[in-house]
């Protein structure tokens, strides 16, 4: 039984993300006060973002791998991060400034794209890196990218929930996205360079 445990915390994340990404893309059509609501959405985020920690820690701890883990856990991960930001470009979130929703709409639509586009990005390397039987390990840049994007799905749904219109909220918001754009791309960088010319 022991062994099934980080497949079970990676399914339940997998669960966990779809509920999330569900609750927040059908918030605009709720009325009256929704903070509660996205409270409650946040905790599900938290709760499935932690298990993608001890799921890992299971792992080495018990000496498990499988198949089902292998491919399960980064889609889990790409599921609740890309997943999250196309959802807030559907939804018309984050509000920043004054800006029209024709200019939200691009900047959160180019968001999402960069994301999306960093994800598959790593995942057509690696798959290619691992056929050519090369080695690609993570990296501490990729944690740190997971953690920063992790940090702006909290930012907006908190924003959403408690900040609103306040200008402090919409530009801690609005840095929070330029550092997790930054951080993407560059971390998007340095995985190229963890293949050697003579490798290719």
């Amino acid at each position: 039984m022991l062994r099934h445990i980080p497949n079970i915390l990676t399914g339940g994340r997998l669960v966990l993300s779809v509920v999330f990404l569900v609750m927040v893309f059908f918030e605009p059509h709720l009325t009256g006060d929704t903070s509660f609501y996205l409270d409650v959405a946040f905790v599900i985020f938290v709760i499935a973002g932690l298990t993608d920690f001890f799921d890992g820690l299971a792992a080495r701890k018990l000496n498990v791998a499988s198949k089902f883990g292998r491919m399960v856990d980064p889609l889990a991960d790409k599921i609740l991060i890309c997943g999250s930001f196309v959802v807030f470009a559907l939804i018309g979130q984050p509000e920043l400034f004054d800006f029209t929703k024709a200019r939200l709409a691009v900047i959160q639509w180019s968001f999402a794209v960069i994301i999306i586009a960093r994800e598959a990005f790593v995942t057509i390397l690696r798959h290619w890196s691992e056929a050519k039987g090369i080695k690609f390990p993570a990296t501490i840049s990729g944690k740190l990218k997971m953690l920063v994007q992790a940090f702006a799905v909290g930012t907006v749904v908190i924003k959403m929930a408690h900040v609103g219109t306040p200008l402090w909220g919409q530009w801690f918001t609005a840095i929070t996205y330029i550092i997790t754009v930054l951080i993407t791309v560059v971390s998007g960088f340095l995985s190229i360079r963890k293949i050697k010319p003579s490798q290719i």
